[in-house]
């Protein structure tokens, strides 16, 4: 009986679990394969720390946040190298890995895969600029959630007659902000994509406020104003050598405050993102992503990963993944500030 091991790795998203239940269920109706999963990501798999996933394990997991397996940043070349790997899916008996994860899971997977060990990837991000696919399952729940909250801080900026100043997540891409910026009709969106000066954002939010508004500003965390080189990054460095983003939602209320006079506050999302039920979309292409990872595999197509292409599912080289990041297109962006200030 052929024996699947699958892992979470990275950072978290909506949907994890609805992949994991996907996979299971497809390859133990149609091809009566076993499953374990690896807790924690590639930690599991070198620490050969496992969890059975019999059929019940899944049971109803879809509809619930993060995932079941639980998941670190452990870099498997790094903290162990292939070796390490490979003596531990012939111990534990694993014939090939479901790896799902964002660009370092599947740059691993990918190296792993060219020293013969049997992996197929499934790529998932709420930031959605992964190049293999044209959305990851995860960023329709985060862009709802940061549409919610920025919604509830409308209704109290509007009350105070404050301009409010919401810091969403994305890293180097600003898909979040501009999808929640749009939805919830912000007077600037701010994105890394595009460097703006603090006088054009405070003549916006000046603008806005002219009208008897109460200014809403959305801006992503890796945004860099026109004029400064870096994003803000007060924290240092995280494991990967990355700077630790957030925090300059903060710098602009102080800065637009003094340039306009309008009383100003901001409030960082942050993890909020990453948690809740995810969508019925992201449920509905995560389902459809752990399904095809199982018939990936099952047809020995091993060393690719599943992606969505316009409405089908199809496999890809691990390359696909992590040529380049998909940001937001400047069209994209004019399209959105025709409706700024």
């Amino acid at each position: 009986m052929t024996r699947l091991g699958i892992l979470t790795s990275g950072g978290d998203c909506p949907g994890l679990n609805a992949v994991i239940r996907a996979a299971v269920l497809s390859g133990v109706i149609s091809h009566n394969f076993d499953f374990v999963g690896f807790r924690d990501g590639w930690r599991g798999v070198l620490d050969r720390d496992v969890v059975e996933l019999p059929r019940h394990a899944v049971r109803g997991i879809a509809r619930l946040g993060g995932t079941i397996l639980g998941t670190s940043r452990t870099n498997p070349l790094k903290d162990g190298g292939v070796d390490a790997v490979r003596r531990s899916l012939q111990v534990l008996g694993v014939d090939g890995i479901i790896a799902v994860g964002g660009e370092g899971t599947l740059a691993a997977a990918q190296e792993l895969s060219g020293h013969g060990i049997k992996i197929v990837g499934v790529p998932k991000t709420i930031d959605n600029d992964l190049d293999a696919t044209d959305f990851t399952f995860g960023f329709d729940t985060a862009v709802q959630t940061a549409t919610e909250a920025i919604d509830r801080l409308r209704t109290t900026g509007e009350s105070h007659h404050r301009c409010m100043i919401a810091e969403v997540m994305g890293r180097n891409a600003g898909w979040i902000a501009l999808h929640a910026g749009m939805a919830s009709g912000a007077h600037a969106i701010l994105i890394p994509e595009q460097k703006v000066s603090l006088r054009q954002v405070a003549a916006w939010v000046a603008s806005a406020h002219t009208r008897g508004r109460a200014p809403l500003v959305v801006v992503a965390e890796a945004f860099v104003p026109e004029g400064q080189e870096e994003p803000y990054s007060p924290r240092g460095l995280d494991t990967f050598g990355r700077p630790r983003l957030g925090g300059i939602g903060i710098r602009l209320e102080q800065e637009l405050q003094e340039i306009t006079g309008i009383e100003t506050r901001a409030t960082i999302l942050g993890h909020i993102q990453r948690g809740g039920a995810p969508t019925a979309f992201d449920r509905v292409l995560a389902t459809r992503l752990g399904m095809a990872a199982v018939e990936s595999a099952a047809n020995g197509l091993w060393g690719t990963m599943v992606s969505l292409r316009g409405t089908s599912i199809i496999n890809t080289g691990f390359e696909a993944a992590l040529g380049r990041l998909i940001t937001v297109p400047e069209d994209r962006y004019r399209e959105a500030a025709v409706l700024f200030g």
